[in-house]
């Protein structure tokens, strides 16, 4: 998570692939599904955002991946 958040704290507001998280944060040479991506999403979301209200700062992005916003 800690490896996500600094990526995504170096692209603000930038919409970034799931295929450019697995390479940048993971490493992968083969992308053999996003549900990695979209799992440790989800468990930063429950870290960094107010619980019951929607994401502020960890924003999906229809069909490209996540945006962080500060």
């Amino acid at each position: 998570e800690f490896d996500l958040l600094h990526y995504m704290l170096q692209n603000p507001s930038r919409a970034v692939s799931r295929k450019e998280l697995l390479d940048r944060v993971w490493g992968y040479d083969r992308y053999p599904t996003t549900r990695t991506v979209d799992f440790h999403v989800l468990s930063l979301r429950r870290t960094i955002e107010t619980k019951g209200q929607k994401p502020r700062h960890l924003l999906t992005v229809q069909g490209v991946g996540y945006r962080f916003e500060p």
